[in-house]
């Protein structure tokens, strides 16, 4: 059972009642990511949310880290490019316990000098660790690429020449003006009782000193809505594989057509039943990584291809995703294959939501992107109501190669690559 409420400084409350679980999960959410940053700040979001792990006026980074740890829960944080969550996961009677700790860290949190130090070095070796892993970096190279001098491109982790430059007072000024009660979202999933938890936050959250808080609204986004850019970029790197990444314009993630969308991508590469899958690796073998996806933000999205292969089948593989795009554009598709889709959709949504953390995120995001809860049933009946025309038209729209931006990674220095979109 779902229930919502607004503490009194204007902060959002919102749980989902799950009376047969044993487990619940916490999340403080803020409507702010690496999205809201100009480019001298890229990755301050991410870097403020590893250092509110690091001390509190009451607790040390260790004792933090050990309170959680003795009562087997978990306790984490991620950034992405419009939002930032810090939560827990406990069994029910530890729920008091997972409340005080999101609390204290979100509030009073100290940002010791040192800890910077520590951390800094330590956000360093992440974005290493990116570089080198390739079929994580394309994408990263793709965003740069396809939103060109726009923060939607920018990687969530910043670049090394920014995370260099912060200082504390950078950490202090960008939190008081983007943390601000109207931007923050506690959701809570699993056996728990929402009164109570209203309770609970109320007296800490609810009652948070506001001086903190001490920005303007204003959420817009330094850059607006970003152009985007085609064409084909090449990334030099000596890999023994290359790694693409070929995207498009998609739909915002409240727009009428997503659930066509979401069935679109399905049928192009959304599972081991695929087209790309079936025909790209398991009928020609030229690939062992292929899969379609789709990003969507409030105002924008784009749909992609990644695929792994050789230098040398790289126009070739190229040529034979496009050509998939064609087929589905031009009306190749039965409607026993948009069934499938349909149904893998509604089942692996179902089966995605069998866990309290992934109610817990299910219903924040409700909150972010439509105000409103969502249930499985709605989500299922536009799934299910997505026609065969709908797909082949929408695909129609999506699926030009004039407006297509091609990413390739890898050994590339001495290759003649000729890619036509």
């Amino acid at each position: 059972m779902f229930a919502k409420s607004v503490l009194e400084n204007g902060i959002r409350v919102l749980s989902e009642e799950i009376p047969g679980s044993r487990s619940v999960s916490l999340g403080i959410w803020v409507e702010n990511g690496s999205r809201h940053e100009v480019a001298s700040k890229n990755g301050i979001s991410h870097f403020i949310e590893h250092l509110l792990f690091k001390g509190t006026e009451r607790r040390s980074a260790a004792r933090i880290a050990e309170e959680m740890d003795s009562v087997g829960g978990v306790l984490n944080a991620f950034t992405g490019k419009e939002y930032t969550c810090y939560y827990a996961k406990v069994l029910d009677e530890n729920l008091p316990l997972a409340v005080d700790l999101l609390t204290d860290i979100f509030l009073h949190s100290i940002f010791d000098p040192e800890e910077i130090e520590r951390e800094r070095t330590v956000i360093l070796q992440e974005i290493s660790q990116v570089e080198d892993t390739p079929d994580d970096y394309v994408h990263e190279l793709f965003n740069l690429d396809f939103f060109r001098d726009h923060a939607l491109g920018r990687p969530i982790c910043g670049q090394a020449a920014t995370v260099l430059s912060f200082q504390r007072d950078d950490f202090i000024n960008f939190w008081n003006d983007r943390y601000l009660p109207s931007r923050v979202i506690v959701a809570a999933a699993g056996h728990l009782r929402h009164q109570e938890l209203v309770k609970q936050l109320g007296e800490t959250l609810g009652k948070a000193d506001i001086a903190r808080f001490k920005g303007e609204d204003n959420d817009a986004a330094p850059d607006g809505r970003p152009s985007r850019q085609s064409g084909v970029f090449k990334h030099h790197k000596p890999l023994e594989q290359a790694h693409l990444c070929l995207g498009m314009d998609g739909v915002p993630q409240a727009h009428p057509q997503r659930y066509a969308v979401y069935v679109l991508n399905a049928i192009l590469g959304g599972g081991m039943s695929s087209r790309l899958f079936q025909e790209i690796r398991e009928k020609r073998g030229k690939v062992y990584s292929i899969y379609s996806f789709q990003s969507a933000y409030h105002d924008i999205g784009y749909l992609g291809v990644y695929a792994g292969t050789s230098v040398e089948w790289v126009a070739e593989v190229t040529e034979l995703i496009v050509k998939e795009m064609r087929r589905i554009a031009d009306g190749d598709l039965k409607e026993d294959e948009v069934e499938r889709a349909r149904n893998q959709l509604v089942g692996s949504l179902s089966l995605g939501l069998e866990t309290s953390d992934a109610w817990m995120g299910h219903i924040a995001k409700n909150e972010i992107y439509f105000a409103r809860p969502v249930s499985l049933d709605e989500i299922a009946r536009g799934i299910r109501a997505v026609s065969r025309a709908e797909v082949v038209e929408l695909a129609n729209a999506l699926f030009q190669p004039r407006s297509m931006a091609l990413t390739i990674l890898g050994d590339l220095e001495k290759k003649d690559l000729d890619i036509r979109l």
